[in-house]
């Protein structure tokens, strides 16, 4: 993978691999190829997030660079204000 950069100034501990004071974990299956996964003695991390099975457990990570964000468009509507446009002619 040549988008795979390596963790600068990352040190290996007993807990695990530590960058600056935090903690990292291993990425998860579904961060294959994002843009922030970083490498750091043969395991790939996320640059952006110490645990990536964490902020995919809600769903979809928002960090993930490898996914399309889901327009909007379910957003509620003032009923009241609706009315008032629809008259305004918009």
């Amino acid at each position: 993978m040549s988008n795979v950069k390596t963790l600068e100034g990352a040190v290996k501990t007993e807990e695990g691999i530590a960058v600056n004071g935090v903690l990292l974990s291993p990425i998860v299956d579904k961060c294959d190829t994002c843009d922030r996964i970083r490498e750091f003695e043969d395991q790939k991390f996320c640059s952006s997030y110490p645990n990536p099975a964490r902020k995919w457990a809600a769903g979809r990570c928002n960090f993930a660079t490898h996914m399309k964000a889901e327009a909007g468009g379910s957003a509620k509507v003032n009923p009241l204000k609706a009315s008032k446009r629809a008259a305004r002619g918009r």
